[in-house]
């Protein structure tokens, strides 16, 4: 019943959600033109058709908000991050939106018009949350459609999930009863069955579901009390805690018949992570890629013209997982040995700097070429920046906690760089960053340290 209860209400939550972006377009050209989109057969001459674009716009914020959990019935009582998630999703469907308009040209779309069904979806999406949860709100209040439930447990562990239970916002719920097992103190509030006295409570419609709420050592219990739960006909649920630190959600695998749970999840295997991001890392990059070529020759030829050696410097760095991948830079100083170009730092004044690498340095145009190492999906736009296998074997044993940023993709530019620690600055308190930009990522916060990049650019500290 819990399941399907909270099926129902995702289901109408989705079906809600996929019709905004119609409306959305609705308002937009009705603002724009003032012509009824929806009843009028054909525009007004001169106006494309925007039912292609609607479609699109559809499908595209679809995928973004299954990725996003818009539609989620947890997410509408999340404590927070739901504007962030809402501008994410939407930043991404527009953002494809705008690059299918510029590549299809049979029809020319308003801008105007897409710009205004973007901030309309944002205020239909807001405003469609806001009176989903309240109206959930009102049928918790007035006890309608109350799911009842029998708790396996009686002890401190059991009090604590029924009375989360009860005070729940998204389902309303009633614990009928208490099911206590042998050996187990009594320090709920209802009535109270031993285990044999399953058998004879009285179904019927009182109980919608059984749930086993059992501290984690007495997990193994569950298959002992099992046989008699199944006389009730109802669905069993168990409560799985196992501890600080050790979440369920989106954390349960099954792989041919074997059940296993991720004790320590990361994000870069999550929906958002694998595709918003990559498809963002993509998309930006080819653009910059294309956008950047003529002043990619140039600088090339400028590094050819002034020392002898090849254009590009390609170094080992350790990414993602542990794993090593070639990096491309700008050549900026004389060839020498790679022993040395591995494990000696940049320092002030380098005496190996060419002329044209001081100015790319200065610049940071020296690392231009990683947008090829993003597109080949070895780096991402924005992450801890990649370090030398050398130095990284030495501060796994001096910083604790330091492979955690391996469990991202490595960055062209990241968290700890725009806050000033780059170069010959404190290993620690990179890691301290980095491990603040894992903890909280999201789309918004790459656009944020995108902006804060392209700010400081030409003011880079430790820049050398």
């Amino acid at each position: 019943m819990i399941r399907s209860r909270l099926s129902y209400v995702r289901f109408h939550l989705k079906i809600l959600t996929l019709m905004l972006p119609a409306c959305s377009y609705f308002i937009a050209v009705k603002v724009r033109f003032g012509f009824n989109l929806f009843f009028l057969r054909t525009a007004p001459a001169g106006l494309p058709s925007y039912w292609g674009i609607v479609l699109l716009t559809t499908i595209v914020w679809a995928i973004a908000a299954e990725e996003s959990g818009l539609w989620s019935v947890e997410q509408l009582y999340a404590p927070g991050g739901k504007s962030r998630r809402l501008l994410e999703a939407l930043a991404f469907t527009y953002a494809v939106v705008m690059a299918a308009g510029f590549l299809y040209r049979q029809a020319s779309y308003s801008r105007v018009v897409i710009g205004l069904s973007a901030v309309a979806l944002f205020v239909l999406a807001t405003t469609a949350r806001i009176l989903s949860r309240v109206l959930l709100e009102l049928l918790r209040k007035n006890g309608k459609n109350e799911v009842k439930i029998l708790m396996v447990g009686t002890d401190r562990f059991a009090r604590r999930v029924a009375t989360t239970l009860l005070h729940g916002e998204v389902l309303p719920c009633k614990v009928v009863g208490f099911v206590r097992l042998q050996d187990q103190e009594v320090v709920v509030e209802g009535p109270v069955y031993e285990l044999d006295q399953i058998p004879i409570f009285s179904n019927g419609h009182s109980i919608n579901d059984v749930v086993i709420a059992l501290p984690a050592a007495r997990l193994s219990d569950v298959q002992k009390i099992a046989p008699a739960l199944e006389k009730l006909c109802v669905p069993t649920r168990v409560v799985i805690d196992l501890g600080d630190g050790v979440g369920i959600r989106d954390r349960l695998i099954d792989l041919g018949g074997i059940h296993m749970l991720d004790l320590r999840p990361t994000l870069s295997e999550t929906g958002p992570y694998l595709f918003q991001k990559r498809a963002f890392d993509f998309a930006l990059s080819a653009f910059i890629v294309l956008l950047t070529l003529p002043l990619t020759l140039l600088i090339a030829l400028a590094i050819k013209l002034s020392s002898r050696g090849p254009v590009f410097f390609i170094q080992e760095r350790v990414g993602l997982n542990g794993r090593v991948f070639r990096m491309l830079k700008f050549r900026t100083m004389r060839v020498g040995s790679r022993e040395e170009g591995d494990t000696r730092w940049t320092s002030t004044n380098d005496p190996r700097r060419t002329a044209v690498g001081v100015l790319l340095r200065k610049t940071n145009l020296d690392e231009l070429p990683q947008f090829l190492n993003v597109l080949r999906g070895d780096m991402s736009i924005v992450g801890p920046r990649p370090e030398r296998a050398h130095f990284v074997e030495r501060f796994l044993e001096e910083i604790d906690r330091y492979n955690f940023r391996h469990t991202f993709k490595v960055g062209i530019t990241g968290w700890a760089q725009v806050n000033g620690w780059r170069g010959d600055t404190s290993i620690a308190k990179r890691v301290e960053y980095d491990l603040y930009y894992l903890r909280n990522w999201s789309l918004t916060f790459d656009l944020q340290i995108i902006t804060m990049t392209l700010l400081r650019i030409f003011k880079s500290k430790n820049a050398y």
